[in-house]
C-alpha cells in the first residue's frame, strides 16, 4: 500500500479518532471501510490545522457528505503525523 493511502480503523470518522498520515504531504487518500476518499490538510485563518475529507459511502450504504474536521493535536513521529480529530465543522 502507498504511504499516501491511510486506513481508518472504523467505518466512520469521529472526534477522538487518531489518523496516522504521511508528514510533509497535504493531500492523501483515506480508506474508510470499503471506500476511499480524498483528504487534505488545511489551516484556518488563525493557522490551526483542519482536515477536509471528501464524501464517502459506509459499508451499510449510508452516504457521508464532505466534511471539514478540526484537529485537536498533531504529533510528528518521524515521517508520519498522528492527527487527533476534533469535532467536524458544520
Amino acid at each position: 500500500m502507498s504511504e499516501h493511502v491511510i486506513e481508518v480503523p472504523s467505518s466512520h470518522l469521529r472526534p477522538g479518532l487518531v489518523l496516522d498520515v504521511p508528514a510533509g504531504t497535504r493531500d492523501f487518500l483515506v480508506l474508510i471501510g470499503d471506500t476511499d476518499s480524498r483528504a487534505q490538510l488545511l489551516n484556518d485563518e488563525t493557522g490551526r490545522p483542519l482536515l477536509r475529507v471528501g464524501g464517502y459511502m459506509t459499508a451499510d450504504g449510508a452516504v457521508i457528505d464532505e466534511r471539514v474536521w478540526t484537529v485537536r493535536e498533531s504529533v510528528r513521529h518521524g515521517n508520519r503525523l498522528h492527527l487527533h480529530l476534533g469535532p467536524s465543522i458544520p
